[in-house]
């Protein structure tokens, strides 16, 4: 099945500027098993060479190869091999045995496995023959023998045309030998097994090796969902990677500051299973309010597995900006390309005094959510006497804003028109004067909870 889901997330859906937030990727794979069901006859070899410690190890190596099929198809060692997929157990000797038929219990197929005693000749032929005669042909499940020998063809006859005829009806061979017991034929192994050879063979000289030869082959036919994967995940300009938490599946690196790569060699492998790498990012700048924090995510691995992450936004709250006054209105004037001189009559505009124009901005700290600011700003031209002279007056309402913490908001814009006449500080007949001015501002909230108290009457 491979990767059946791929998802970032962060931990926070709003920031202030310069603000840290956590990014999640997540990945979730099956292996291909769990979603294509296999049917595997399992042909185990006990000849009389087998006696001792390799079919005991034979035994372990089958049962923990079973053990490691039921967990892969449904994700649990339950006791059912689940998914649609069934394992039979054939034995050998003189003649073949069908131990089990093509079951899903657990239970009788490690008990058929556990029965095995040894003795006898090697008749590869009939093994082939009892296995291929347990497959169903009208299933669709993938079709899988597994054969298990220590030595050489000793009885049956040659067994190439029936392993031949397996393979032509779609049926997978793989062959473990063991060549420690009298020696084996690797050639006819080779010629048994599907191609190519490096997939399909395993030679040991060890019956203590077998154990591992059986799980080794068990993971490779469940299928990791995905294997040799990387991840190299780029946020957007507006933020840098601050640090990177150590993954429990897989290694994490970053290759820059806005670059982070995570490798897994195998995901899925035995169960569905699910992988996580978190880490911190910072707004650096110079964007704000919804902001997408993905420049770019990349996903490769060795089966080709196609992966998509979303690409999750954040709302980057620099101070809030308000501008009460509208800057007056332009007019439009146009100039032909081959015009080196244009007069152009813009209308008419009142002009009582020569003067200044001044322009206030004023922060207002920690403005709570959902509440309007009735601010007041309020002029005066200051003598040489310090005596103040008024010059304006301005009353402004601050809408509320909706963010869910108290937060600083910024009222730009607060313009005084200065008439030169007016002019007490300076030289009322020079534009160019030095004039003293102070500002005073007062604000509170409009919107607030207080009610008067109920009078209660004994």
């Amino acid at each position: 099945m491979g990767i059946t889901n791929s998802n970032k997330e962060l931990n926070k859906d709003h920031i202030d500027c310069g603000g840290t937030f956590k990014v999640t990727l997540s990945l979730t794979a099956e292996p291909n098993i769990a979603s294509n069901p296999v049917d595997i006859v399992l042909i185990l070899d006990r000849s009389q060479s087998m006696a001792g410690s390799p079919i005991a190890n034979l035994k372990s190596g089958a049962k923990k190869f079973i053990q490691i099929i039921d967990e892969a198809t449904d994700s649990s060692e339950d006791g059912q091999i689940g998914g649609g997929s069934r394992i039979g157990i054939v034995s050998f000797s003189n003649q073949a045995t069908q131990d089990t038929q093509l079951i899903t219990s657990v239970e009788d197929l490690e008990t058929a496995v556990q029965n095995l005693s040894a003795g006898g000749l090697t008749n590869h032929r009939d093994a082939f023959t009892k296995a291929l005669d347990l497959f169903d042909p009208a299933s669709t499940n993938e079709k899988i023998m597994v054969m298990f020998t220590d030595g050489r063809t000793t009885t049956g006859g040659d067994a190439g045309p029936v392993a031949a005829a397996a393979k032509a009806q779609g049926v997978s061979i793989y062959v473990i030998g063991l060549s420690g017991n009298g020696g084996i034929d690797e050639d006819a192994l080779k010629d048994w097994a599907s191609d190519p050879d490096s997939a399909y063979v395993a030679i040991t000289p060890s019956d203590e090796e077998l154990e591992d030869l059986f799980e080794d082959l068990a993971e490779n036919i469940s299928k990791p969902g995905a294997a040799g994967i990387v991840v190299v995940d780029t946020v957007a300009e507006c933020f840098r990677i601050v640090s990177v938490d150590s993954p429990a599946k897989g290694t994490a690196a970053l290759l820059d500051s806005r670059t982070v790569q995570w490798k897994i060699a195998q995901l899925g492998v035995h169960q569905s299973e699910g992988a996580a790498l978190e880490f911190t990012a910072e707004h650096v700048g110079p964007c704000s309010g919804l902001t997408e924090v993905n420049e770019s995510v990349s996903y490769t691995d060795d089966d080709h597995n196609v992966v998509h992450f979303p690409s999750p936004k954040i709302r980057v709250d620099c101070d809030m900006t308000i501008c009460p006054e509208a800057c007056p209105e332009p007019t439009d004037v146009t100039i032909d390309g081959c015009e080196d001189t244009v007069e152009y009559n813009v209308g008419e505009l009142g002009l009582d005094s020569p003067g200044r124009i001044l322009q206030l901005d004023v922060t207002l700290k920690n403005v709570c959510p959902h509440r309007r600011v009735a601010l007041a700003a309020i002029l005066n031209e200051v003598d040489d006497k310090g005596i103040e002279h008024k010059r304006g007056l301005k009353t402004i309402t601050v809408p509320a804003h909706d963010r869910p913490e108290c937060r600083d908001v910024t009222v730009r814009c607060i313009r005084f028109v200065l008439p030169e006449d007016l002019d007490v500080s300076g030289d009322p007949d020079s534009i160019c004067s030095r004039r003293k001015f102070k500002a005073r501002f007062i604000a509170h909230y409009i919107d607030n909870d207080f009610e008067c108290c109920c009078e209660v009457t004994v």
